[in-house]
C-alpha cells in the first residue's frame, strides 16, 4: 500500500510539470521556472525531495543536462538544495538568501546601521501593530518565551544575536502578512548590524523594551505596540549617533 501510495502521489507531482514552449529564455531558465510551478502548486514543504533527474528530463521532454543546469540556477536562488548521496530537496525558506541587499560590502558599517534603522522605524512599530491585532494567545507564549531567552543572555553578558532575531522574525509571522515574511530577512539584517555596532551596550534595554513589546501584543493594544517598538529602535538609533563610530 505505501509503494503503490509513493508512485500515485509522484505521478501527481510530475503530471504539474508542463511542456516546455520555445521563449525568448534559455531552456535551463525556463525548466527552472517549471520546477518552482511544480514547487508551488503541489505546496512541496521545507525539505521535502523533487523528482529526480530522470523524471523530471523524461516529463520536460530536455536532457538530464539542461536538468542539471536548471537545479544549479535553483540553487544559486536558495530554492532547491543538493543533498550528495541523496538527491534535491526544497530549502528551508525558498528563494530567501542571506544578505538579499548585499549589506556585507557596504564597508561604512555605521551609516548602514543607520540607514537600517530608518527603514526599520518606517515598517517594524507597523509590523508590531498588526500582530497586536492577529496574535493568538499560543503565540504570544512563543513570543513571551523568546523574550525570556534573550534576557536571560543578555543577563548572563551572552551573545544574543540569534535569539533576538528569532525574536523579530517571530513578531513578523504574527502579522499574519505574507509580504511581511519576506521583508525578514532585512530585519534581521539590521539587528546583527546594531549589535555589532554597539557592541552589545543595549543589552537591558533591549530586554525592558523587548518585554513592552510583548505585553502590548498580549492586550491586543494596537497603538502600545506600535509606541513600544518605536521606542526600542530609537533607542538603537540614538546610540549608535552617540557611540560616534569610525566611519
Amino acid at each position: 500500500m505505501k509503494d503503490s501510495f509513493a508512485v500515485k502521489r509522484m505521478t501527481g507531482i510530475t503530471m504539474v510539470l508542463k511542456s516546455i514552449k520555445k521563449t525568448e529564455k534559455l531552456l535551463p531558465e525556463q525548466v527552472s521556472e517549471q520546477i518552482i510551478n511544480l514547487i508551488t502548486q503541489k505546496q512541496l514543504k521545507a525539505g521535502e525531495k523533487l523528482p529526480n533527474e530522470f523524471e523530471l528530463a523524461e516529463k520536460l521532454a530536455v536532457g538530464r543536462g539542461t536538468i542539471r543546469e536548471a537545479i544549479k540556477i535553483l540553487v544559486s536562488k536558495n530554492v532547491v538544495e543538493i543533498r550528495r548521496g541523496c538527491g534535491t530537496f526544497v530549502c528551508s525558506r525558498p528563494g530567501m538568501v542571506d544578505d538579499p541587499l548585499g549589506f556585507a560590502f557596504i564597508r561604512d558599517k555605521k551609516k548602514l546601521a543607520l540607514d537600517l534603522c530608518e527603514v526599520r522605524l518606517m515598517i517594524e512599530p507597523e509590523i508590531a501593530a498588526l500582530a497586536a491585532r492577529r496574535a493568538e494567545e499560543h503565540e504570544i507564549k512563543k513570543l513571551q518565551k523568546l523574550a525570556d531567552e534573550v534576557a536571560e543572555l543578555c543577563k548572563n553578558q551572552e551573545q544574543h544575536m540569534e535569539k533576538d532575531i528569532e525574536f523579530h522574525e517571530w513578531i513578523a509571522k504574527l502579522s499574519k502578512n505574507a509580504v511581511v515574511s519576506n521583508l525578514v530577512p532585512v530585519i534581521q539584517q539590521g539587528i546583527a548590524v546594531f549589535i555589532q555596532v554597539t557592541d552589545r551596550a543595549l543589552a537591558m534595554e533591549t530586554v525592558r523594551t523587548h518585554q513592552k513589546i510583548v505585553d502590548a501584543i498580549r492586550v491586543g493594544d494596537e497603538t502600545k505596540a506600535r509606541e513600544a517598538m518605536l521606542e526600542h529602535l530609537t533607542i538603537n538609533r540614538d546610540l549608535i549617533h552617540e557611540m560616534g563610530l569610525p566611519q
